[in-house]
């Protein structure tokens, strides 16, 4: 048995956050503590909280005082971890040991330093971490997080307060980190920020290097670099700024995914205006045909906040019109709910819940359809598909449409499977759909003549 001192690590919230989790778990395991599954078998517990929305808070307190109560020593990092949210939880919850805010890696190691020392015989030399890290992901995907923090100011948002403004890495550094996933096995880098197409604004796009070779902290030469390593790279959290259509021609090359995960929000030029955000959708649609004209097999994500202080039915009825004129792929959409110390909590006119809740329920009803009458147009054609896990059942796999988590998946029955018997997660296989529904598809192997 390990007689290395023993932390307990639960995570919480969006890809952001799991990213800060691997950072702090892979120096953990560095100076030689065991990371373990249980409240029991841990000497001490790290929970890394998210502040996003009131129910995401709450569940960050209940799963504090979960540890508390089954193993007292508890020490508390991430988005709930500064300002007001802090002293909430230290209210609530007085007997923590230490709280840190967002992606502060110090004040958490600092925390475990001292009331967890290491052991002074752990040798870096014989007790390895893999080169690419602690990742929380499965072995064949990873997300790669390349800035932190935000310059929008957008009323129903608080993270720029927990987390800052843009900070954008070295582009050197970040392609060195997606050489290092690719070498351990990652087939597909999901590239993450707080707002990917703002990558370098803050350094005014300066010129790092990668293997000797200068390159710019810009989107499109990152995506460009990305796509050099021969694995999937697909783009999350996209402004629509002007140099986003850059980045269309790579997909349609076939070099980065053809896939953009766009937060639009909202259609009504007025409720975008409230919550300050780009006002331009009429012009987002032009864009949005564009891209499709470059490339056919585009596929967009987005989400949408319905029952926003303000909305009228109009408003609403607004936002409806325009899911049928862009008929994204994929969207989810989410009732608006007050977050302390957000801006929009002060705006007049604000929704009744069972209004927001019809909104929803309409808005679902419409991407539904949208959606299912997409996915209905694949059955037929032939899709590479990534394996996410084999089963006795067969294979669950997702097409280069698909993102892991928040989107839909795509299904090989097993009797379809017998000439396979060694395929396995990370493996890629092309696949002709044979069936649909709003989100999942079935498929079988391709037979070529």
């Amino acid at each position: 048995m390990s007689a290395n001192p023993k932390v307990g690590f639960v995570s919480l919230g969006c890809p952001k956050a799991l990213v800060d989790s691997e950072r702090i778990l892979t120096q953990l395991k560095l100076e030689g503590y065991d990371i373990v599954p249980t409240y029991q078998d841990a000497d001490v517990v790290v929970v890394n909280t998210c502040g996003f929305i009131d129910s995401a808070k709450q569940e960050s307190l209940d799963t504090i005082g979960e540890a508390l109560k089954e193993n007292g020593r508890v020490i508390v990092t991430g988005c709930m971890g500064a300002g007001a949210d802090a002293e909430r939880i230290q209210k609530e919850h007085p007997q923590i040991l230490s709280i840190s805010g967002a992606a502060l890696y110090e004040p958490v190691m600092d925390a475990v330093h001292k009331y967890l020392p290491p052991q002074q015989t752990h040798n870096p030399l014989i007790d390895l971490v893999p080169p690419q890290g602690v990742k929380l992901t499965p072995r064949h995907y990873a997300y790669l997080k390349i800035s932190e923090g935000c310059n929008h100011r957008c009323a129903f948002c608080i993270i720029p307060s927990m987390r800052g403004d843009l900070v954008s890495r070295p582009i050197g550094d970040v392609m060195e980190e997606a050489e290092r996933l690719v070498k351990a096995g990652v087939r597909e880098v999901l590239v993450i920020s707080q707002d990917t197409s703002a990558y370098g604004v803050d350094v005014k796009y300066r010129t790092g290097f990668w293997n000797g070779r200068p390159l710019k902290t810009r989107m499109q030469e990152l995506c460009e670099a990305l796509s050099e390593l021969g694995v999937w790279v697909r783009l999350h959290y996209v402004y629509p700024y002007p140099h986003v259509d850059n980045v269309i021609p790579l997909m349609a090359e076939g070099k980065i995914l053809p896939y953009l995960d766009i937060p639009f929000q909202h259609a009504s030029p007025r409720i975008l205006k409230l919550m300050k955000r780009p006002a331009h959708q009429e012009k987002t649609l032009d864009r949005i045909k564009h891209w499709r004209e470059i490339c056919p097999e585009l596929t967009i994500r987005s989400t949408f906040i319905v029952g926003f202080p303000g909305e009228t039915e109009e408003d609403f009825q607004m936002l409806l019109d325009w899911l049928d004129e862009a008929q994204l792929d994929r969207v989810g959409c989410f009732e608006y709910s007050p977050v302390e110390g957000a801006p929009a909590n002060d705006l007049p006119d604000h929704v009744p819940d069972d209004v927001k809740k019809d909104r929803y329920e309409r808005f679902m009803e419409k991407q539904q359809a949208i959606s299912a009458a997409r996915l209905q147009r694949k059955i037929g054609t032939q899709i590479e598909v990534l394996i996410d896990e084999v089963v006795e059942e067969g294979a669950v796999a997702r097409s280069w449409a698909d993102a892991p988590e928040i989107d839909g998946r795509v299904f090989i029955d097993a009797e379809y499977l017998e000439g396979f018997s060694d395929l396995q997660a990370g493996d890629t296989l092309v696949v002709e759909v044979i069936d649909a529904d709003e989100y999942d598809m079935w498929a079988v192997p391709a037979v070529f003549e």
